[in-house]
């Protein structure tokens, strides 16, 4: 079987004040990428257009995290965003790395799930050589059919431009983005986990209270909404269903903790590493745990 699916691309969390967001995620000890602006599509084979957004990105040289956020809400919003953050802010979206949008898009559209067709997206980057245009192609899937999230697939054209070297080394010691836990309604739970493993031509394995998609790089957790404590204790409650926390690797789980909270940041203690709460960073729980 061919898999036109490989691992997380990237994740997004979503804000207004993408300034506030910023100054979070540089105090966990993230490196950021320059601020840089959407050029965007609505529709396939239509040019893209400056949109209203912006985003800074913690960038591991395989997937990372997009910091999302409104920077001119004069400008056009051809995928929507302002309707997004209205409903809330925080983590918002996934997406799934392929080298071949196309492919993927004609498989996931023959197996019955309503997308979006392919969709461009650049934006300018500084490189040690100068300004660059990043490209990439987008599938998104109907998100009628995705109430957890904001689910696409992406396709890197440029991605030198991104995952740049000089970006790459942060000082909590992050190395991957590993995984992201999904918690899902009672009612939906089988449906939704058997969406995802079809997306990725993957059986799910049941580990305790999660279940586990496994990519070959990286992994999809999953959670009732009723077992939700258990895995996230106290954490907060957004939505039904809804992207609820990653896991990243760092070198020493011990020094980016210090880190952590001597930048301000309380933290609590959980199997394998600490958890910074979702109320701390932005909506999206972080898991550090070591490499």
């Amino acid at each position: 079987m061919t898999h036109d699916i490989h691992g997380l691309h990237h994740t997004g969390i979503v804000v207004r004040d993408l300034d506030r967001l910023e100054r979070t995620y540089i105090s966990l000890g993230f490196t950021l990428s320059p601020r840089s602006r959407h050029l965007l599509n609505e529709r396939p084979g239509e040019p893209p257009v400056p949109g209203c957004t912006a985003n800074r990105c913690a960038l591991f040289g395989g997937a990372y995290i997009e910091l999302l956020g409104i920077v001119d809400e004069s400008a056009p919003d051809p995928w929507h965003t302002k309707a997004m953050v209205d409903r809330h802010e925080g983590f918002r979206l996934l997406n799934l790395d392929t080298d071949d949008a196309e492919a993927a898009d004609r498989r996931l559209t023959g197996a019955g799930l309503r997308t979006s067709g392919v969709l461009d997206l650049e934006r300018d980057v500084d490189t040690e050589d100068g300004t660059r245009t990043m490209r990439a192609r987008a599938v998104h899937l109907d998100p009628r059919s995705t109430p957890e999230g904001y689910v696409g697939i992406a396709q890197h054209l440029t991605r030198e431009y991104v995952h740049q070297p000089r970006y790459l080394r942060h000082p909590n010691g992050a190395r991957a983005l590993e995984a992201v836990l999904i918690v899902v309604g009672d009612a939906d739970f089988d449906a939704v986990v058997s969406r995802y493993a079809g997306i990725v031509q993957t059986s799910p394995d049941r580990r305790g209270h999660l279940t586990v998609v496994e990519l070959k790089e990286g992994r999809l957790e999953f959670v009732r909404a009723s077992d939700a404590e258990r895995a996230l204790p106290g954490e907060p409650v957004p939505a039904a269903s809804y992207p609820a926390a990653m896991t990243i690797a760092v070198d020493d789980v011990a020094a980016a903790r210090t880190l952590v909270e001597n930048g301000g940041t309380p933290t609590r203690t959980v199997d394998g590493g600490f958890l910074v709460s979702a109320r701390d960073a932005g909506g999206a729980g972080l898991t550090f745990t070591a490499r």
